[in-house]
C-alpha cells in the first residue's frame, strides 16, 4: 500500500496543496511552524479519522475556512487503486471510499493502515493503560478481521452492565454477564494470539538498535486468570455495585515489556525507551507485512529528536529494506545524514504552508 498522490485542504496552514510522494522513504524539511507537521497530521487524519496533535478537530482546520479535507489515491498491493477522502468540519465526518459515501472509520484504518512515532512516543510505555491497550488491538484489528465484530459486541455488553449497574437495576444483570463473558474471553483470545506472533518480529527488530537480554512481552488480561472470568464477575459484584461500573475485564487489559524480569520502564534510560517503542510500532508495520502482505504507512515527526546520529542512519537504512511508504520531517537536510546508500527517496521543502519537491 502506498499513497500515489495526496490532497490537503485548510489543514492547520496548508491551504490547498497536493504532492506526489515516493512510494518508500520521504524526507520533508521545514523551520518550525512551516507547516511539515501537519502534513503528517493530514495524513495521519485520512487514517485515522482524527488528530494526534490535539482533540478538538476545529483547532485542526485553517482558521479561515470552515472544514478541512484531505484525500488520497491508493496503490493497493494487488495493483489496483483506491480513492479515499475525508470531510471534516468539527461537529461531522463525511468519509469516501471510491466515490462512495457513509463510509466508516474502520474502512478508512483498513484502506490506509499509518504508524505513528513523535516526540510523545515514549509515552507508550511511560503513560496509563489505555494507550497500550490501544495499540495493542490496532495490531490486532489489522491482523484479524473477526476481531472488530467481537470488540464491538463486548463493549455493548460493557455498556448495558454499567448502566445497570449505574442505576442499581441487578435483574439483567446475569444475562449482560454472560454476554460480557463470551465476547470479553474473545476479545483476550485475540490479544494473545496476537502477542504471540508479535513478540518473535519486535525481538529481531529491537536487536538492530540495541543490546538487551531477556526481553519480554506479557499481556495482562484484565483479571486475575488464574480464575475464570465469570467468577471474577461474581466475586467483584458487590464492588462493582457499589461503584456503578465493572472493574474487571478487557476493557482493562494491558501488555507488559519485560527486560531481564523488570519492567523496562523503571530501569531503562529515556534514549533506550524511545528506541524500545520506536521498534515496537515497527514490528506492528511489519508483521503487518508478514500476516497480510500488506504494508502500511510509518509517519515520523521530528526525526532529530527521537534519536542519535548513529541510530537515525540504521532506522533509515532498516526502512529502505522494509520496502514500505515512509514519511519523515526534520528542521535540516543534515538531520538525515548520509543519504548516498538510500535509494528512490524524495526530499519535499515546507514553507508557510506551502510544499514544493526538492
Amino acid at each position: 500500500m502506498s499513497l500515489l498522490k495526496l490532497d490537503i485542504y485548510s489543514v492547520r496552514n496548508i491551504d490547498k496543496e497536493s504532492i506526489i510522494p515516493s512510494p518508500t522513504i520521504n524526507l520533508i524539511v521545514g523551520e518550525n511552524a512551516s507547516g511539515k507537521s501537519a502534513l503528517l497530521e493530514a495524513i495521519f487524519i485520512l487514517g485515522r479519522a482524527k488528530s494526534y496533535r490535539c482533540s478538538a478537530i476545529k483547532s485542526v482546520i485553517n482558521f479561515t475556512k470552515d472544514r478541512l479535507v484531505v484525500s488520497a489515491q491508493i496503490l493497493q498491493e494487488n495493483g489496483s487503486q483506491l480513492h479515499i477522502g475525508i470531510q471534516l468540519d468539527g461537529k461531522n465526518s463525511e468519509i469516501h471510499i471510491n466515490q462512495q459515501a457513509k463510509q466508516k472509520r474502520s474502512d478508512l484504518a483498513y484502506a490506509l493502515p499509518l504508524q505513528l512515532i513523535h516526540p510523545k512516543s515514549y509515552e507508550l510505555l511511560d503513560a496509563g493503560s489505555q494507550i497500550r491497550r490501544e495499540f495493542l488491538d490496532w495490531g490486532v484489528f489489522n491482523n484479524d478481521s473477526n476481531f472488530l465484530p467481537a470488540w464491538r459486541k463486548f463493549k455493548k455488553a460493557l455498556s448495558q452492565r454499567n448502566a445497570l449497574l449505574k442505576t442499581k437495576r441487578f435483574e439483567q444483570i446475569n444475562v449482560w454477564d454472560k454476554e460480557l463473558v463470551y465476547y470479553g474471553t474473545i476479545v483476550d483470545s485475540f490479544r494473545q494470539q496476537y502477542l504471540e506472533k508479535f513478540k518473535p518480529v519486535f525481538i529481531e527488530i529491537i536487536g538492530r538498535f540495541l543490546i538487551l537480554d531477556g526481553i519480554d512481552l506479557k499481556l495482562v488480561s484484565g483479571w486475575d486468570t488464574a480464575k475464570e472470568f465469570n467468577q471474577i464477575l461474581i466475586e467483584d459484584r458487590d464492588k462493582d455495585l457499589r461503584y456503578g461500573f465493572t472493574h474487571s475485564g478487557p476493557h482493562r487489559g494491558d501488555f507488559q515489556l519485560w527486560v531481564n524480569n523488570r519492567l523496562a520502564k523503571d530501569f531503562v534510560s529515556r534514549g533506550q525507551l524511545k528506541l524500545l517503542v520506536m521498534s515496537l510500532k515497527l514490528a506492528q508495520v511489519q508483521l503487518l507485512a508478514n500476516e497480510q502482505s500488506q504494508t502500511g504507512c510509518i509517519l515520523i515527526d521530528d526525526f532529530a529528536a527521537e534519536l542519535d546520529v548513529i541510530n537515525r542512519a540504521k532506522l533509515l537504512n532498516y526502512l529502505s529494506e522494509m520496502a514500505c511508504q515512509v514519511f519523515i520531517t526534520a528542521t535540516e537536510k543534515n538531520d538525515f545524514g548520509d543519504l548516498s546508500q538510500i535509494k528512490n527517496y524524495k526530499m519535499f521543502h515546507v514553507e508557510h504552508g506551502t510544499i514544493k519537491s526538492v
